[in-house]
């Protein structure tokens, strides 16, 4: 009986968690500048970390196509949040779900959210995997390849369920939460990065700085791919720096983060986790796994954060998974309590934990993550062109934002075909004119603009005369 009140007494708290699922964040709510530094910090200086700098190596990157490629590319993404995505978070303050609810009517949101979750899942898994790598070293757990498609031990699936479950409860807890794990933990998980990479230099020759440069062009970024890998240049790095979190910003997904911002400069933020993570985290992690290779030893992210910082390097690794799956999972459960109304957001969540989990167990996920990270990101990316062409260009030419919710619409066909129109589009220019999909995304989210603006003038012109709407209406003052 005292346990049956214990776990009622637990319920009725998480069901009190109020991330305003349907309703614009209200001021007492709002966070600071520093929740959002903390926050990105803690995201970006991550898991993927540990991964993506390694696939550099792998892909033959240049050093100096690397370093230029990533302060243009990391530039280009901190732009797209603080002018693209911030200032609709904060004039609406509503999350990306019930945004698009009110542009897409209820059945197109309902598909968008199951492959939005779906994707978000996968992401977080690749991160719960990273930080499964680190748990398992001390149990001296076999660790997954760079080509291992499959879970290869008990103890892999031992440690990846175990730390898919300490994920989940952090991504119940709420954003506040969230973001206070990563402004603890992001100042410390960068040092550890930098002491890595600083560590194994002397292993690969350098010894002094006029070493440096030397050692970088022929032993680490040498220009030359892995046998079965595609060789990246500067344009390859440009375009992934700033597209690898495409579904997060000219994508819109970090509506749902950046709501809780007092001011739309507050996207400027993102260069905290950009410029720390995306790039000196990504290069201390390709100076790691060089060291790695050399050595003949594994290529997973727990051994090569050991190689260069040993018991430091394995904690660093395990957070740094952990403040990357947590906001990736909050978002995703999001995306399903939009379509779920009558459960609570922490049930939801825990139910898209357990998928996440199970993700984990496969490392493909994880070793292939360049390529996934760019797949999901162009499939979201549709969506984020509409939001902005909704909000911004519709009231300008004369056009009604939020339509389908004005009409009681249960689906918007204009918002539909540009979503499958830009992927289709996309998927001709990859096909046909051999275009990876890297470069997709920039000529996509132009692609997807005008069908939805073309669309909706027609849309709109057909049906009955409507009042001719101001362009603050869809503003929550």
């Amino acid at each position: 009986m005292a346990q049956s009140s214990r776990m009622q007494a637990l319920a009725a708290r998480l069901d009190a968690l109020n991330e305003f699922d349907r309703e614009p964040v209200t001021p007492d709510r709002l966070q600071g500048l520093g929740s959002f530094l903390g926050f990105y910090a803690g995201e970006h200086v991550a898991g993927t970390e540990f991964v993506i700098g390694p696939l550099f190596v792998a892909h033959g990157v240049a050093a100096a196509d690397l370093i230029g490629g990533l302060l243009l590319g990391n530039l280009l993404a901190v732009l797209s949040w603080a002018f693209i995505c911030a200032p609709i978070a904060v004039r609406t303050r509503l999350n990306l779900y019930w945004q698009l609810r009110k542009i897409t009517g209820p059945y197109l949101l309902v598909l968008y959210n199951l492959v939005n979750a779906l994707m978000f899942c996968f992401l977080a898994g690749s991160m719960i995997s990273v930080a499964a790598t680190a748990v398992g070293m001390p149990f001296d757990m076999k660790m997954p390849g760079l080509d291992d498609l499959y879970p290869n031990s008990v103890g892999w699936v031992l440690t990846v369920f175990f730390v898919g479950a300490v994920v989940t409860v952090f991504a119940i807890l709420g954003f506040e939460k969230i973001a206070q794990l990563g402004k603890v933990a992001a100042p410390w998980m960068f040092l550890v990065f930098v002491a890595c990479a600083l560590a194994v230099l002397p292993q690969l020759g350098v010894h002094s700085w006029s070493d440096f440069w030397r050692v970088a062009q022929e032993k680490i970024w040498t220009g030359e791919p892995m046998p079965g890998r595609v060789k990246f240049t500067f344009w390859h790095v440009v375009f992934f720096s700033w597209f690898t979190n495409m579904a997060m910003h000219i994508g819109m997904a970090d509506l749902t983060v950046l709501r809780y911002a007092r001011k739309w400069t507050y996207g400027f933020a993102s260069a905290a986790g950009m410029y720390l993570g995306h790039f000196i985290a990504w290069i201390a992690s390709g100076i790691l796994v060089a060291a790695a290779l050399e050595q003949g030893g594994d290529v997973a992210p727990g051994p090569i954060a050991y190689l260069g910082a040993g018991v430091a390097g394995l904690i660093a690794v395990v957070i740094a998974g952990w403040t990357t799956a947590n906001p990736t999972i909050y978002r995703a459960g999001l995306a399903i309590q939009t379509i779920t109304p009558n459960w609570k957001r922490w049930k939801v969540t825990l139910a898209v934990g357990a998928v996440t989990t199970v993700a984990a167990l496969f490392p493909a996920i994880m070793m292939r993550l360049l390529d996934f990270v760019a797949l999901y990101g162009l499939l979201l990316m549709p969506m984020g062109a509409v939001i902005f062409a909704d909000f911004w260009l519709l009231p300008r030419l004369g056009l009604r934002s939020y339509y389908a919710e004005w009409r009681r619409l249960l689906f918007s066909w204009p918002a539909a075909v540009a979503w499958g129109g830009t992927l289709l589009v996309c998927g001709l220019l990859n096909l046909l004119l051999g275009w990876q999909i890297f470069f997709l995304g920039l000529p996509g989210w132009f692609v997807a603009v005008a069908l939805y603006v073309g669309l909706s003038y027609l849309q709109q012109r057909r049906a009955a005369p409507v009042p001719t709407p101001e362009v603050t209406a869809n503003v929550t003052k």
